[in-house]
This record gives C-alpha cells, structure tokens and sequence, in this order.
C-alpha cells in the first residue's frame, strides 16, 4: 500500500521554538516539549484557528536553581494505561508522571543507588510496564555527575521495580514497540542504527540484532521512532524521517525543512503523522493508522 497519500504535503503548525521533541496525542490535542526553554506545550486546533500555549513550566529543572545544564526541560513524552503524562526530565535526570490533579511524582531517578544518566524516550506496554532509554544528553559536556558506566534501557514494572534490560548502548535514544509488542526497536543515535530484540511476557528483551543502518553525510542522527499499525517504522534520522518495512527494508524518506527529532500519531483517526523538528512543528496524512498511544 502506498503509506503516504498521493498529493499529501507537509504542513507547518507551529515555531518559533528553539528544540522541540516528544510529541504525544491526548484526545484531542498535542503535547511537546520545547527543551532548553524547560516547558511542555499544547497546541490545540480550534475552529477559530490554532491555539499554542504553554501548557506546564518548568518541565524540569527548577526555576531558582542555576545550572549549566543546555536541556533544561522535558525530552520524551507519552501517556500511560490511565491517561496520565509521563515525561523524561532531561536536566533532572529523572522519570516522572503528572498525576490527574497536576502533581508531579518521580517514578525513576536511580538505579542500584546510582544516578540515571537522563531519561531520553520512553514507551509504555499495554500491560502497564514502561521502557525508557538512558542516554548522557542531558549532562554538562555528557559526563558531569556520571555515576553508571554505561547507558542503559529500562524497565520500570506497575509495581515500582527497575530492571536494567540493555547495557551496551552508545547512545540509546528513540524505542518502539511492534504492532503485538513481540518486537522491542531501539536506536543508538551514535551507531546509526536501530536494533530489534525479542520482547516476552515478562518483559525481558533476547536476541538483540541490527534491523537497520541508517548512516548518512549531513544533519541528524536516529533519534525518535514510532510504528504504525502494519508494523512499519518512522525513524528520525539524517535529512527526515525514514521508513522501514517490518522486513527491514527501507520504503523511503520522509524530508522536512527542519530537521525531525522525533514524531507522534494522533488526530481522531491516528493517521497523522506529527513531527518535532527543531524551531517547529510539522504533520502530514499517511495511510497506515499509526499505533494509538492508549
């Protein structure tokens, strides 16, 4: 099937901003983060026109502490079983959940009484688990305050409990899971690659191997990912967003003006494409619904 409509165009809805990542769908609206300017926004389309507006600040670091910290706000987002936003708080290092009455609670800040790195992507399982990836990003010159030595996937379990699943990632970025969740796919942003493991009930990842090199002269590394509802893979990744079949081959690329961070499905039927792309944020139509959210 053709996965993008004949005619479709790529439409600009918002700028202005300096790095925008994490796009999620919430019903009817969609939330991003605009990193170093250390907030969440929400742009909502209304009759009247576009609606743009800060929707939580600060998304991170906190107001009246200095830092040297450049990402200083959220990176990844998207919602858990019940609705309620989590967000990978790049400068705080941490992974943390917006309650329903607005709180903020932490669910993941260390592993074995060590710091996480910074909390990059994250993903959540239909039974509740949640994957994350644990990149150095949000770290002054990527090594100030290391406590792992390495940078590691994650799983957080409905109960609490942490479990390193992956620990020989250079840089661990975007993740998704397959349309039956059998298939975990992780990029590694410095090895321009994405890797497929097996993902069983419990959640452990096996026979992890390389499902695609997306290697290339110019801007932009693999870093966001998403699936849609055919098993085929958007990858942001040098000059736009490439797209692999199931099998592994690459159908084609997607390019922007702006260079693509990470994208989102979502609009009533999920068949927008969202895309963060530095300054702005773009959509198109596709023809595969994408893999709702909740």
């Amino acid at each position: 099937m053709r996965l993008i409509p004949e005619g479709t165009t790529v439409e600009r809805i918002a700028g202005g901003f300096t790095f925008t990542e994490g796009p999620v769908w919430n019903g009817d609206h969609l939330l991003f983060s605009d990193i170093p300017n250390n907030r969440i926004v929400k742009w909502t389309e209304r009759p009247e026109g576009p609606e743009v507006v800060t929707h939580i600040y600060p998304s991170g670091w906190p107001l009246d502490v200095p830092t040297q910290v450049g990402g200083k706000g959220s990176n990844g987002l998207t919602l858990d079983r019940q609705g309620r936003l989590l967000a990978c708080e790049h400068g705080n290092r941490r992974l943390s959940r917006y309650e329903l009455d607005g709180t903020r609670t932490t669910l993941a800040d260390t592993y074995q009484g060590k710091r996480l790195n910074s909390p990059n992507d994250v993903v959540v399982r239909s039974d509740g688990a949640v994957f994350f990836t644990d990149p150095p990003y949000g770290m002054v010159n990527l090594t100030e305050g290391k406590e792992l030595p390495y940078q590691g996937v994650y799983r957080l379990d409905p109960d609490g409990s942490l479990h390193l699943l992956v620990d020989d990632f250079e840089r661990p970025n975007g993740l998704a899971f397959s349309p039956d969740e059998r298939t975990l796919y992780i990029d590694d942003s410095a090895r321009a690659h994405i890797r497929a493991f097996d993902c069983n009930a419990a959640g452990n990842l096996a026979h992890g191997r390389i499902f695609a090199t997306m290697a290339g002269e110019g801007q932009g590394v693999p870093d966001g990912m998403k699936v849609d509802t055919e098993g085929n893979i958007y990858c942001t990744a040098v000059g736009g967003i490439w797209v692999h079949s199931a099998a592994g081959v690459l159908l084609g690329k997607i390019i922007f003006p702006d260079q693509p961070a990470n994208c989102g499905w979502g609009g009533p039927d999920w068949k927008t494409l969202f895309v963060t792309a530095r300054p702005s944020v773009y959509r198109l139509r596709v023809e595969a619904a994408g893999v709702a959210v909740r």
